[in-house]
This record gives structure tokens, sequence and C-alpha cells, in this order.
């Protein structure tokens, strides 16, 4: 059978406009998803009676490559805006994710990010750091020296061999992991423990599969009456699986809806991922803020920091 020239012209232009109402529809979704996960909430000042906690996906640099995206040479841009976004947090613990210099051979030693923010913000100390042959330091948590004491720390993967590091996720892909510090509260006394995550993006069984490991582990410390928090890149909005197996376990996640990744372009095309949960010991000062700006007039990472205030109860 054979198409004359005119019906298919005619089918090519109905096609067209399909495909165009299919575009301006997709326009018309995208501004609205923009519309609803930006916020222009500023961060207040910081309350004398609260523990401000922040997480902050600063995301890997390439050492070993010279320029484009994430190389030491974009590092090179980078560094001070990000040092200016952890100043202007007035955090008292930030959950780091990503902080990373990777490079084939590297023994990680050489942590580019870290040491420069420990060198620019001296009030902090690391915790959750150690030697990287038996300790992962890339989800380091930094608390302000002054108003805290570093009980303890550690580490566990989301592998069938958690203990054993750098062990790959359950399907086999890049090693994944949580880092927690137990701090003491000088003026208090009061210890309690940070938990800090940052799970698959990609693979929701490995996402299930690494939150019931955090369930399983914080469960003895929660036992014997520990305040525990997990806090980190959940990747997964309010309301999923993932945050439904956190919240079993006791804790409750801050309210935060905005846009927390961005696409290192400032889209805000889905709600937040980057969260904190926190125990019934504590309750929230304020509202939650993610700090969505550039600061010195570049986009530090993909992510913005996520900054809650909690009180003891």
């Amino acid at each position: 059978m054979t198409i004359s020239w005119p019906k298919f012209l005619f089918f090519i232009k109905r096609m067209a406009a399909v495909l165009g109402i299919v575009i301006v529809f997709l326009i018309v979704v995208a501004l609205i998803q923009i519309a609803r996960n930006t916020t222009n909430q500023l961060l207040q000042e910081k309350p004398e009676d609260v523990v401000r906690i922040a997480t902050y996906n600063v995301h890997y640099i390439r050492a070993g490559v010279i320029s484009g995206p994430w190389s030491v040479g974009d590092w090179e841009r980078r560094k001070q805006p990000i040092t200016e976004a952890v100043s202007a947090l007035d955090a008292d613990i930030i959950a780091f994710q990503e902080m990373e210099s990777f490079a084939r051979g590297n023994a990680g030693e050489n942590n580019l990010t870290r040491s420069w923010l420990l060198k620019t913000n001296p009030e902090f100390t690391a915790g959750a750091v150690g030697d990287s042959k038996v300790f992962p330091s890339t989800q380091p948590i930094f608390y302000r020296s002054e108003m805290f004491e570093l009980v303890e720390q550690g580490w566990f993967f989301f592998s069938e061999t958690p203990d054993v590091v750098y062990s790959r996720t359950y399907n086999g892909s890049y090693p994944a992991f949580a880092s927690w510090i137990q701090l003491k509260e000088k003026a208090t006394n009061k210890i309690f423990r940070v938990v800090n995550i940052h799970v698959d993006f990609s693979s929701r069984s490995n996402r299930f599969q690494s939150i019931d490991l955090v369930t399983k582990r914080i469960a003895p410390w929660q036992e014997a009456g520990e305040d525990v928090l997990v806090v980190g890149d959940f990747n997964a909005r309010l309301g999923s699986k993932t945050h439904e197996m956190i919240e079993r376990t006791g804790l409750q996640f801050a309210p935060v809806v905005a846009s927390t990744y961005h696409f290192n372009r400032g889209l805000h095309l889905f709600g937040a991922i980057d969260h904190v949960a926190y125990p019934s010991t504590f309750k929230i000062s304020g509202k939650p803020v993610v700090v969505q700006k550039k600061f010195n007039n570049e986009w530090p990472t993909d992510h913005y920091p996520v900054v809650v205030d909690l009180q003891w109860k």
C-alpha cells in the first residue's frame, strides 16, 4: 500500500502538533515543580538553647583530572564558595557526604575538601575520620570543639559484610556506608550519636537493604536508652518507604520539603532528598531550612545544605 504525499505531510503535521503539545505540557509541569520546590526562607540567627544540625553533600573531587566538572581545577573555583556556605550555616554539627578526593590508587589521605574546610573553619573538629586503610573517611561529621567532646566513632558498610571496610553493596555496585560519632555535650554531659548515611540513588533494593541495616545497627543503642540521630543523603523524598523504615524505629523526620539537589544548575525539579531524623527526646525549634542560594556567585556543589535546630525536651 502506498501513501500519497499530501497524506504523508498531513500525518507529519499531526505528529508535530502532538509533540508540541507534549513539550508544552512537560514544560508547564517542570515550571510547577520548580515553583513548588523553591523556597525563599532565610536562615535565622541561631538561638542559644539549640543544637544546630546540618547535612551537606559536597560532591567528590576527581583528583586525577586537571579541568572540567568536579576536577581539581573546578575545586579551585568551588573552594571559597563552599567555605562561605559552611560558615553561613552557623551549625554545631555538620554531616558531610562525598567529601572525597578520588584518584586511582589514592589511599585517601589527601582529602582536599576536608583539609580546606578544617583550615578555614577552625572552630570545628572532624569526627568519623581515621587511617583510610581501615576507616572510610569520606563522610566526616564536623562538630564544634567548644561544645562537644568526641566519645567514640565508627562505620558500617551497606553490604552483606558490613564490618569489612570498602565492601561492595548488596548488588555488587560501588561501596556505600554509614559513619557515626558519639558526642558528649560539655555543658550538660548529655551523650548522643549522629549516624551519617548516603544510600544508593539508582537501586531501590540497595536502598531498602541499606536502611534495614541502619535500623538494626541503631537498635542496640536505642535499647540502651541512647539518643540517636540519622542524617544525610537518603536519595528519597518524605513519605517514601525509606523514611517509613526509619520512622518505625521511633525517629521522626524534620519536615524538609524544598529541593536539596539542584543538578548544579539551581534546578528544583523534585523535593528534598537530604534529611534529618531525630528521637522524641528532641523537638524542632523553628522550621528546617534548605539554603537555596549561591555563595560568592557560584554553586559550591550540586546539593544545598539542610539545617535543623533541635532542642532537648
